[in-house]
């Protein structure tokens, strides 16, 4: 069994990639296009596009001489899902977990 969305969070995890995946939010951009903002070469943004590639969260397609990146939303999906999972808790109160724990050990004498 492979694990989908191990992948998608080591993509995320860069922020150079969320930063290339915002800008395919507005639409498809040539490689030359992705990589013009960035301070790097283009032997680099293509190493960051080739892991959002294997991700899944791009598709690259060659229009002439020119490669074309385009985001692919869906992908995002798996990751999205088990992320939800945790949304069934409520938030931690962590003055109430303090408060609780101070009397339950002021109540409680520690046996010597």
């Amino acid at each position: 069994m492979t694990d989908p969305i191990s992948p998608i969070f080591a993509a995320l995890a860069d922020p150079t990639r969320r930063a290339i995946l915002s800008m395919l939010l507005e639409d498809d951009m040539a490689v030359t296009d992705v990589a013009e903002p960035f301070q790097m070469s283009l032997a680099a943004i293509s190493k960051h596009l080739q892991v959002l590639a294997d991700a899944g969260l791009i598709s690259r397609e060659r229009r002439g001489r020119v490669i074309w990146c385009k985001l692919e939303p869906d992908a995002l999906k798996p990751a999205s899902v088990w992320m939800q999972g945790f949304g069934q808790f409520d938030p931690v109160d962590l003055d109430a977990l303090e408060r609780f724990l101070e009397t339950e050990l002021r109540d409680d004498p520690v046996e010597e």
